[in-house]
């Protein structure tokens, strides 16, 4: 398994660093260069961990734990209005950034009322697209058992904050977090920045769980080694998006049009194989300029391989 840390210090000796992180096998996934201070976000093998972090503290850095980077989160509220939104959703999503996740808010069409609440077709494959989804409902018990409707399509590991907490909604979620209902503005008392806290940890312990599952027929190749050899991809690196390449915990989301480019995009090499045969890759369902990347795993190349040779297509 690997495991996501981050240096946060000085340029001396960086390069040290930078080897180590290339011995061990690991990655860099984020380097942030401001004057002389480095902050670089990494990936390494969960057995060199103890190395890495020696080195980053006898060059004089600092190790900080960011259990949700490379991962991408959605924070889903049944509308976009002022009714629902803004508060506390934004507090949720910038808590989950601040541990190393990329997070986005997202507002369901017509999600408001108990009555007439709905989620789409398309919603439902958007929000399936990401590693984790958290769905923040307000602050009447009965009107939060009813839109459980709203959750039952979703594949990914979900987490639901709400006030009162529901019942008969635990086939539906990993987690409920309740206590966190409809606000008018931030969450700023010790209480609410702890509720922050618990849905934090709640999201970790999920993503952890899922990371545990996916250890037991490992990745063909770690998404972070994706990542680097996509970066020399020409599109990809004259982007002008924020994050051009996203992290997931079973591939990455390449922020560049599918149509344009999804041929040369298969017949990029890595160790010896084309992307193409190690991965599904299809157009997001979020607009027309990405790319979903999802890595087979061990097992998935090997039948195919197999398939290969026994001549079958």
């Amino acid at each position: 398994m690997f495991e996501v840390i981050m240096y946060d210090g000085g340029v001396y000796r960086s390069a040290e660093l930078f080897e180590l992180i290339e011995d061990v096998g690991g990655a860099v996934l984020q380097k942030i260069r401001s004057s002389q201070m480095l902050t670089v976000t990494m990936s390494i093998p969960t057995e060199d961990k103890e190395a890495v972090v020696a080195l980053c503290r006898e060059i004089g850095g600092e190790v900080k734990e960011v259990p949700l980077a490379g991962t991408e989160i959605a924070v889903v509220g049944p509308t976009l209005g002022r009714h629902h939104m803004p508060h506390p959703i934004c507090d949720i999503a910038e808590a989950l950034r601040r541990k190393g996740a990329l997070s986005i808010v997202m507002g369901l069409a017509r999600g408001r009322g108990k009555g007439t609440s709905q989620i789409s077709g398309s919603e439902v494959a958007i929000i399936n697209e990401y590693d984790a989804a958290i769905f923040c409902f307000g602050n009447f018990k009965s009107c939060i058992e009813a839109k459980a409707e709203l959750m039952k399509d979703i594949k990914i590991p979900l987490i639901l904050v709400c006030g009162p907490r529901p019942e008969g909604l635990e086939d539906y979620c990993e987690g409920i977090v309740p206590g966190v209902g409809r606000k008018s503005e931030r969450m700023r008392s010790p209480d609410e920045r702890n509720k922050l806290d618990e849905i934090v940890s709640m999201t970790e312990m999920v993503l952890k769980d899922k990371r545990k599952r996916m250890s037991e027929d490992p990745l063909f190749v770690h998404p972070s080694e994706v990542k680097q050899v996509l970066e020399n991809y020409h599109p990809i690196d004259m982007c002008l998006r924020p994050s051009p390449i996203v992290l997931h915990l079973d591939g990455l989301r390449a922020k560049i049009p599918y149509d344009e480019n999804i041929q040369a995009i298969k017949d990029i090499m890595i160790y010896g194989r084309k992307l193409g045969d190690i991965a599904k890759i299809t157009e997001s369902k979020l607009d027309r300029s990405s790319m979903l990347i999802k890595i087979k795993t061990g097992s998935e190349v090997e039948y195919d391989d197999a398939r290969k040779a026994a001549g079958k297509t």
